[in-house]
């Protein structure tokens, strides 16, 4: 409806217009010119009007960057880059070893697509236009807002063997922005000690204070046992039953649904597992989208490949409850998408299609516009 009267206007009052509107756009969501000083470029997530939001693990915090990337058309997109990983790594004046791909998320409103990388060790925002053509966005003197987050784990390596490593990486593991909020999973120190605790968090937009959020725990049926600290590796908000719910996937791989006002406990809140996806596997990312008159989840995973996940029925109130033995599965039937290999991003471009990342053979990581199976 804005674009309507803005195209209404005389080309010079046009200009205006858009102009403030912008600006407005940006002032009115609380970001102020500054710069966004990542110390880490993570999960990504796109809110209202081109606002393009930032996981900075290492920071603990949340960054609102003003993209000023309000209009586009989503439905021309179509992107086919090989190697994507090192065009990324000659765009940063780096080696193709020294950069990484961290996440990728799609504006809506114009179809760009953006990601989130390292490169030898510092943070960096890359956006890949309609053409294919990379270029850095830019962190200096743009609209910004950041909120910390409370209660992170501390910034060191911890534990022996298999379980060592820094608790401070996964302070941020997703991000998704909904109903005029911030959504983001991740763990939290344990008070007890111990292992670190899957936490979910909801912030809201414009940028307060983050609470300390809520602690998850899952039935684990590949394990047959209840968890707390078994991590939210990918999730997406989802209307079920005219609820808000999330639906969040974790390692190994239970697919359980929250309801999201029930994130706003004081107490630890348990989720309804409403598929084993299968053990000795991790989920990677995940998007919600709408086919031949039905809901579908597709998740790109670890050891399964792309699962195109039913979201009938699922929401049954019994969940998982028993132990799930020998990897089996239970749950939301899913189909393999066979021609998907190797797909470690995804997010939902229109529609009808989505943008994927794939690690091929030989290490190169393929940017590609797929029709939504």
């Amino acid at each position: 409806m804005r674009m309507q009267r803005l195209m209404s206007c005389g080309v010079l009052s046009c200009l205006m217009v858009v102009a403030c509107v912008s600006f407005a756009s940006a002032a009115d969501w609380g970001l102020k010119k500054g710069n966004a000083d990542l110390k880490s470029a993570g999960p990504l997530a796109f809110g209202p009007d081109g606002i393009l939001i930032v996981g900075d693990t290492k920071a603990a915090s949340l960054v609102a960057i003003d993209t000023g990337d309000g209009s586009g058309e989503p439905a021309k997109v179509k992107l086919q880059i090989s190697a994507l990983n090192e065009k990324v790594a000659d765009l940063l004046g780096v080696g193709s070893q020294a950069a990484k791909i961290n996440d990728l998320a799609v504006n809506p409103a114009s179809g760009n697509v953006y990601l989130s990388a390292s490169a030898s060790g510092k943070a960096a925002l890359v956006r890949i236009d309609a053409a294919g053509k990379l270029s850095k966005v830019n962190l200096k003197n743009v609209g910004v807002a950041k909120v910390e987050l409370p209660n992170a784990p501390e910034d060191k390596v911890v534990g022996e063997g298999r379980r060592k490593g820094n608790p401070r990486d996964q302070s941020i593991t997703d991000l998704a922005y909904t109903e005029g909020k911030v959504l983001l999973s991740g763990v939290t120190p344990n008070p007890e000690g111990g292992r670190p605790l899957s936490t979910v968090r909801e912030i809201p937009f414009p940028f307060a204070a983050a609470d300390t959020g809520v602690n998850v725990e899952i039935f684990h049926g590949a394990h047959g046992r209840l968890e707390n600290y078994s991590t939210v590796r990918t999730f997406v908000p989802f209307n079920i039953d005219g609820k808000p719910s999330l639906l969040a996937g974790f390692t190994c791989t239970p697919l359980v649904r929250f309801d999201v006002k029930s994130l706003k406990s004081d107490k630890p809140v348990r989720g309804t597992t409403v598929a084993e996806l299968g053990n000795r596997n991790r989920p990677y990312d995940m998007i919600v989208y709408e086919k031949d008159g039905e809901s579908w989840l597709l998740m790109a995973n670890s050891a399964r490949g792309v699962m195109k996940i039913s979201t009938k029925d699922i929401g049954r109130s019994k969940g998982i409850t028993e132990p799930v033995r020998g990897g089996g599965l239970a749950g939301q039937e899913y189909d393999t998408i066979e021609d998907l290999k190797g797909v470690i991003q995804l997010d939902k471009l229109n529609d009808d299609n989505a943008i994927i990342l794939a690690q091929a053979d030989g290490g190169a990581q393929n940017l590609s516009t797929i029709p939504l199976p």
